[in-house]
């Protein structure tokens, strides 16, 4: 059984130069935002602090984030955002007990730790001594902080098969930086399709090495497990075609130095780090029965100073649309978040609760999962349903079925600004009665769908009427005075102003309590191996949000699996939250579960926020 403690922590107190770190940034801007007028030019004398958003890397631009702590007669010390540092670098970061100090590993470097700070989104980290050591040369230009390393030659590819798998070992003349990201799927006729893994280094490869990989093998022989090697703009790029349960570990070693690509089944490296004061990122093996899963989560003290919790939405203001996570919670500057609940595919509109400061931003649909939260750190998890009634002075009360939902039945449906400014028929011939201040103030006959939207007015609310429930638009003429009552069950849910529903439920007071089936999701989802995503509490009062994908040597975990790792890992109550493609889990501008490429697009998500850092005003 995993165990997953609390650690109590207090506040660290700032040192005089964590304090003139933080004058420099709120000089810089309360939070970093992704425009090119927030940064300040570097030969600008009179500017102290300076940042950007984007860093040039041997001559390509990539986003990053970066600052830089200018002071009159020495060299800037620049700090780069931890994500950039560990993707665009390919910078290890070890086992960590302490926020603001992050050991690493790259090609066993004299550097063993870095500096770390936190503002806005982003943990930013101090390179400058570490590449100084690594003998770079850094610069900034406006927005843009330009990196460049000196030139290292790959001058071996040697492979080989282990126990666990195969090993590809690049020799190198000297340290350098290399990225990895997974490319597209490989289809093949009689087996299952293999992944694509590109490993990007930064250096030139001797042409007689290159060689060896051309002509590429002809169809009817097996598929290699290096399908290319090429050098394009001084950069050397392999692709490899990595099997059906088997994933990537790169790793480096020095003396000589060395890039070493594992190709096994248990790829995940295990980690514990505690990135923030009340924030920790964890990545390990969870074992049911003679299953393995690699399980990545963070888990969150609610209560701790300056973390909440929010919804998020790819598209604020509009019900509908989409956007990767990486993207969104960059753009909110949320530290860390996790997707959400489900959304139509087609017409990215939302397809469960979601509330936000205490508004129905999308309500509940088919009595499914939910998770709510107030400001205080509290949660409530059960299946939710929202009743919503129609009261008028000459008729019966009318049932309102949907709030804000794309999910369309037979029935009223009730859309507020929080939907948009403009509602759209989802069926033919609905009917659509607009109420403000209380009166029933126009009706129009909705058309075809998709067309002819309607402007949902600001004082009040526009009702859909569908199939039957046509007829009953009559009863309530322009004019008519009405108002809505609203109720959830179970009750408590009334209490929070967050909710969050997907579902199925998977555990209740550390029972599991699934049942998709009275959740109404379909027998092919129930079946389902598949990666996903849970949040839930535990006994000490923590918050985890977690990501599982394949299982070693197979496929992600069914529902009941993935409910029996919520409960191995310790957790009292637990929700399931939308999987598959959508499954992802963000911390400071990284995705830590999978490779942003092959992530899918969310509607909703779940964000947690830090306040803007206070300054010590003795320093």
């Amino acid at each position: 059984m995993v165990k997953i403690p609390i650690r109590d922590r207090h506040l660290y107190t700032n040192t005089v130069a964590s304090s003139i770190f933080l004058t420099i940034l709120c000089l810089v801007t309360a939070y970093i935002t992704p425009t090119p007028n927030s940064s300040v030019e570097a030969n600008d004398s009179s500017s102290i602090p300076s940042s950007g958003n984007q860093i040039s890397l041997n001559g390509r631009t990539v986003t990053g984030f970066w600052l830089q702590q200018r002071a009159t007669g020495r060299e800037g010390t620049i700090y780069i955002s931890d994500g950039v540092v560990r993707q665009l670098i390919g910078v290890d970061f070890l086992n960590s007990d302490n926020p603001v100090k992050q050991p690493i590993e790259w090609f066993s470097g004299d550097i063993k730790s870095l500096n770390a700070n936190l503002l806005g989104g982003h943990r930013y980290l101090d390179v400058s001594q570490f590449a100084q050591t690594a003998g770079w040369q850094m610069q900034t230009q406006g927005n843009i902080l330009v990196i460049s390393t000196p030139g290292t030659k790959v001058t071996n590819i040697r492979q080989g098969k282990q126990t666990w798998g195969e090993r590809v070992v690049l020799d190198l003349d000297r340290p350098t930086p290399w990225q990895v990201t997974q490319g597209q799927v490989i289809k093949k006729e009689s087996t299952p399709p293999d992944r694509e893994w590109i490993i990007t280094i930064d250096g030139t490869i001797d042409p007689l090495l290159l060689q060896r990989y051309h002509p590429q093998p002809l169809p009817s022989t097996p598929e290699p497990l290096i399908t290319k090697v090429e050098m394009v703009k001084n950069q050397t790029i392999l692709r490899l075609s990595v099997p059906f349960g088997k994933s990537v570990r790169v790793s480096t070693i020095a003396n000589p130095h060395r890039l070493v690509i594992d190709i096994r089944p248990d790829a995940l490296v295990e980690k514990d780090i505690i990135w923030a004061t009340g924030l920790r990122w964890r990545q390990n093996f969870v074992n049911l029965d003679t299953e393995k899963f690699p399980v990545v989560w963070l888990e969150v003290n609610p209560k701790a100073f300056g973390l909440t919790l929010k919804p998020i939405l790819a598209n604020p203001g509009n019900a509908e649309g989409t956007a990767p996570l990486i993207q969104k919670a960059q753009r909110d500057l949320a530290v860390a978040a996790i997707n959400g609940g489900y959304f139509n595919r087609n017409n990215r509109l939302p397809l469960g609760a979601i509330r936000r400061d205490s508004n129905w931003l999308s309500g509940a649909i088919l009595n499914r999962g939910a998770i709510a939260w107030n400001n205080s750190g509290q949660f409530y998890f059960g299946r939710l349903t929202v009743t919503e009634t129609l009261i008028s002075n000459n008729s019966q009360p009318l049932p309102i079925l949907f709030v804000n939902s794309g999910y369309v039945q037979n029935g009223i449906a009730r859309y507020t600004s929080e939907w948009g400014s403009t509602y759209t028929p989802l069926t033919d011939n609905e009917i659509l009665l607009l109420v403000q201040n209380g009166k029933i103030s126009h009706q129009f006959p909705g058309g075809k769908t998709g067309t002819n939207p309607i402007t949902i007015p600001q004082n009040g609310y526009l009702l859909a009427f569908r199939g039957n429930a046509v007829k009953t638009s009559a009863k309530l003429p322009i004019g008519t005075d009405v108002k809505i009552t609203s109720v959830t069950t179970p009750s408590e849910f009334s209490r929070y102003p967050h909710i969050v529903g997907a579902g199925p439920l998977l555990l209740e007071n550390r029972r599991i309590v699934l049942d998709a089936k009275s959740e109404k999701f379909s027998d092919a989802f129930i079946r389902e191996k598949a990666s996903r995503s849970s949040i839930c509490t535990t006994n000490t009062g923590s918050l985890i949000i977690a990501a599982v994908h394949n299982r070693v040597g197979g496929a992600g975990p069914s529902l009941g699996e993935q409910a029996k790792l919520m409960q191995t890992m310790g957790c009292i109550n637990a929700l399931n939250l939308d999987g598959g493609s959508s499954t992802g889990l963000y911390l400071g501008g990284q995705l830590l579960d999978r490779s942003p490429s092959t992530a899918g697009r969310i509607h909703n998500g779940i964000g947690i926020f830090l306040k803007p850092a206070k300054l010590n005003q003795q320093n």
